[in-house]
């Protein structure tokens, strides 16, 4: 673009010239060759003819500068307004998040249908199964635990790890306090332990010797009837107190409640298990001296043990068929099946000399022979019953296993159970007690016939949204009753104690993958926005050393991992946070917005600050998040989060709009909506809304072409005299990550021959902003790709090394950068910096593979030699930062071949 390179009037250049037709003879810089002469007096002899073509030279001189300050001007970058002119954003921190966010909440599950009104049953196929785990306590009432009940707790349930050791803390204190989350198998363990304690005791012969006590009177009431034997109590009787801890008001018992239940229990020979989830109430309760944490139960075994019962009781098995009842859920003894059975047992009876022995040698460590043999009974699908013995297949009335049905049957249950559909499909990383007892009796359907693929499928996937529903279901309802028989007004203490546990859940379901303390702190944020909610004309009154992280992993099933963290544009190691699933994000997310709708306020109002927040793991994981619930309902979240965010005067929230609206414009249902409100946007938007447009634009998925894309970011970027261009040059760069990146090049030539000077300038400033952004800033692909294993590198060598059939176009728009007058400083300056970049500061090779691809078609021309020449030599005399001969050798060879180097230019750089 020789012509152009010196234009007098840089608003009418001139188009550029092919690459073979650039003009050797224009000097380092670009600069045409007749500047000198175009400068010349007129009249030589004239004073006043000089003094006035001094003046015009001077003049254009300062228009010339003043261009060039213009077009470095355009060159920063957009998203810095609110920082410091030399604190550069972190946009690379800001891709990962949100590449991050995406895959969170990249499965978008069918959620099965089913009766919401009474969510405790489930219909799939023939099998009808009960789930509700919301707060079994609070529906149990005083009384005795049927026999049949027990008998088949007796033979079914199976034994967590530790379980003998909470059998002898409650032999020896009489008192158990067992702490677990919410349908762990709690209930099911405490149950079991009673059953086993006062079996053999003094209550051995009494029918009602368990007995489930009434949650809603109490560790001192307990107390008090235990010492009056109230009810016909009698000697041996063990008790399950689940109480409601949870309710605000509630006082949990101290610990003299406990000895004084203890010592009462004691005088009548009985023991008691009080069951809690784990938390701020219970967490003292556990801390003492009868406390006790409960192991999840094993449900891997489970399902296997399950399954195989299924199986075999379709092969009619009389042993074990027999006993009604329902599935309560994971805490109300064990997990059954559709016939209301549960998994078989795992620990059995013992007689008191052979248990102490196994007892020893569990406090020693784990009785390893047993967890041996619970290991391999659930491999081979065995079950151990209470007296030690297998299930008894010869002689009990079992059928004989015709022509190996039942041997395929388990063969193909244990394939199927490891399929990867049916495990995406679940999407949970471990199954609790009454989540496995269905996924059994789904795989045991579909086996047997009753249950095809679509609905083993679909039954997999509602796992998740059960646990959603039960997670929400009636938090605060309590909040909204009078305490009983007194008359008062509801109590309305300790609401943030009460949602805390569910905000940490949303959190985790919008931030999944950040730092446990970003998710913690949105969570806090999250619970003050529902509390205001909840009780406007309270304060709500958090405390400030009550929490326990511990807690919040278990009641929200997630798990810690160490990963790194984004910190000023560096990564550190820190504790990340996850579901342990990962169909629980979109659970969550969907059942939040879809039934609860007088929480989408306060959940707005929490999207709004973390807009704010200056960390992307926190703003872009929320964009991701917000852009998914305005999918599930598209008008309220426009008209809440998308459009007042893109009008905002800050970049960031306007960030968080545009990445909201191309999350939406990810499902195929709602990409016209998007792509019609960014076209108006682009065409008749305010200043504001065409930057947010620009902004989605960049993603590539918010026009029906890559030409429509283009069209639109050079509508957004030549108006009001290119006021926009910085954003709009930016998202062009974005686009030349992606597969059309020809289409992208092609446009940007066509940009430079433009008459308009502010389609050049869009050209020349992406061109420009091409060598000086990094791949990592823009690539949404992760590492493995061939630009995704580049992500250090500047996306100009980068894409020369893995595209070679660009790499003139590449050449051709940065000479054009060069050789142009206002742009020509800046490109200097990115072309020092691509060279620099050639190889580390500790001597390993870098992007040396982009320059050997891109210097030799940008110097094909002796006056581009000449230029590199000169500015190699500039770098070596560089007193900050001098270049080495060595590497200035090297980047010659790479840039000029053999045959065309020149002795004195050899000897220019060593």
């Amino acid at each position: 673009m020789a012509d152009e390179a010196v234009a007098e009037h840089p608003a009418e250049p001139a188009a550029p010239k092919a690459k073979d037709a650039r003009s050797p003879e224009a000097p380092r810089g670009g600069a045409r060759g007749d500047d000198n002469a175009k400068d010349a007096p007129d009249a030589p002899g004239s004073s006043d003819a000089s003094d006035a073509a001094d003046a015009e030279a001077a003049e254009r001189e300062k228009e010339r500068e003043r261009a060039a300050d213009r077009f470095k001007d355009r060159t920063r970058d957009p998203l810095a307004e609110e920082q410091g002119e030399e604190e550069p954003t972190d946009a690379a921190a800001a891709t990962r998040a949100r590449r991050s966010g995406q895959k969170l909440l990249a499965s978008g599950r069918d959620l099965i249908g089913f009766d919401r009104s009474d969510v405790g049953r489930l219909h799939i196929g023939d099998i009808n199964i009960g789930l509700d785990a919301r707060r079994s306590g609070l529906s149990m009432r005083d009384g005795p635990v049927p026999e049949e009940e027990l008998l088949r707790i007796r033979r079914t349930h199976i034994e967590p790890e530790g379980y003998v050791r909470l059998r002898r803390a409650l032999e020896a204190r009489r008192l158990l306090v067992l702490g677990g989350a919410p349908g762990t198998g709690r209930a099911s363990t405490a149950l079991a332990l009673l059953e086993e304690v006062t079996r053999d005791g003094e209550g051995g012969r009494n029918s009602e010797r368990v007995r489930r006590a009434d949650p809603e009177r109490g560790v001192r009431e307990l107390a008090a009837q235990v010492v009056a034997g109230e009810g016909g109590r009698l000697r041996g009787t063990g008790y399950l107190l689940e109480p409601a801890l949870d309710r605000p008001g509630t006082l949990p018992p101290d610990g003299m409640d406990l000895d004084q239940l203890a010592s009462a229990l004691a005088e009548q020979g009985s023991y008691a298990v009080v069951v809690v989830s784990v938390g701020s109430a219970a967490n003292p309760l556990l801390a003492g001296r009868y406390g006790a944490i409960c192991p999840p139960a094993p449900t891997r075994e489970l399902v296997a043990v399950r399954l195989r019962q299924r199986l075999e009781e379709e092969h009619g098995d009389p042993v074990r068929v027999g006993g009604g009842g329902s599935a309560r859920d994971g805490d109300g003894g064990g997990a059954r099946d559709g016939g209301g059975r549960r998994a078989p047992n795992r620990h059995a009876d013992r007689n008191r000399g052979g248990d102490a022995d196994r007892d020893e040698g569990r406090d020693e460590g784990r009785d390893e022979g047993r967890d041996e043999g619970r290991t391999q009974d659930a491999h081979q699908g065995g079950d151990r019953t209470r007296d030690g013995s297998q299930d008894r297949d010869r002689g009990q009335g079992r059928r004989p296993d015709d022509d190996g049905s039942l041997s395929r049957l388990l063969e193909r249950a244990a394939e199927l159970r490891e399929d990867p559909e049916v495990t995406e499909a679940v999407g949970l990383d471990d199954l609790r007690p009454a989540e496995a007892e269905l996924f059994a009796s789904l795989l045991a359907g579909h086996l047997l016939g009753s249950v095809g693929r679509e609905e083993l499928l679909s039954g997999c996937r509602g796992l998740a949204a059960v646990q959603a529903y039960e997670w929400f279901a009636g938090v605060d309802r309590a909040l909204a009753a009078p305490p009983p028989g007194d008359g008062r007004a509801p109590v309305r203490s300790g609401t943030a104690a009460l949602f805390h546990p569910v905000a940490f859940r949303i959190a985790l379901a919008v931030l999944g993958g950040a730092s446990h303390s970003a998710v913690s702190a949105a969570a806090h944020l999250l619970t003050w926005e529902l509390s205001v909610q909840s009780d406007p004309d309270s304060t709500p009154a958090r405390p400030l050393f009550c929490d326990d992280p511990e807690s919040d992993l278990a009641l929200s099933r997630a798990r810690p991992a160490d990963g790194p963290v984004d910190v000023a544009g560096a990564e550190v190691t820190g504790r990340l946070i996850f579901y342990r699933g990962a169909a629980l994000p979109a659970a969550v997310l969907a059942e939040l917005w879809d039934r609860h709708f007088p929480v989408r306020a306060p959940v707005v109002r929490w999207l709004r600050l973390l807009a704010d927040d200056p960390r992307p793991q926190v703003s872009m994981r929320a964009a991701v998040a917000a852009g998914e619930l305005s999918v599930r309902d598209f008008e309220h979240g426009y008209a809440e989060l998308v459009r007042p965010l893109a009008e905002a005067p800050t970049p960031r929230r306007r960030v968080f709009a545009a990445t909201a609206l191309d999350q939406a414009a990810g499902h195929a249902s709602h990409r016209r909506a998007v792509r019609k409100v960014v076209e108006d946007w682009s065409r008749h938007g305010t200043p504001a809304l065409r930057w947010t447009a620009a902004m989605a634009l960049g993603y590539g998925r918010s026009a029906d072409s890559m030409d429509d894309t283009l069209d639109a970011l050079a509508r957004i970027g030549v108006r009001d005299d290119g006021e926009q261009l910085a954003v709009a040059s930016l998202n062009v760069v974005r686009l030349l990550t992606l597969p059309e990146c020809a289409t992208v090049l092609r446009r940007l030539a066509d940009w430079t021959g433009h008459r308009g000077e502010e389609y050049q300038d869009l050209a020349l400033v992406s061109i420009v902003r091409l060598a000086l952004t990094d791949v990592d800033e823009v690539l949404d692909d992760e590492p493995g790709t061939p630009l995704g294993d580049r992500g250090d590198w500047p996306l100009l060598l980068a894409l020369a090394a893995t595209r070679p059939e660009l790499t003139g176009k590449l050449a051709d728009l940065f000479w054009t950068a060069l050789n142009t007058a206002r742009s020509r400083d800046v490109a200097f300056d990115a072309l020092e910096a691509l060279l620099r970049s050639a190889s580390r500061k500790d001597g390993r090779e870098w992007t040396r593979e982009g320059l050997a691809a891109l210097l030799p078609a940008l110097t094909a021309e002796e006056h581009d030699r000449r230029r590199l020449d000169w500015l190699l030599q500039r770098m070596m005399r560089d007193q900050d930062r001098p270049l080495t001969e060595e590497r200035a050798r090297a980047l010659w060879r790479l840039a000029v071949p053999a045959r065309q180097r020149r002795s004195e230019e050899e000897e220019s750089h060593g």
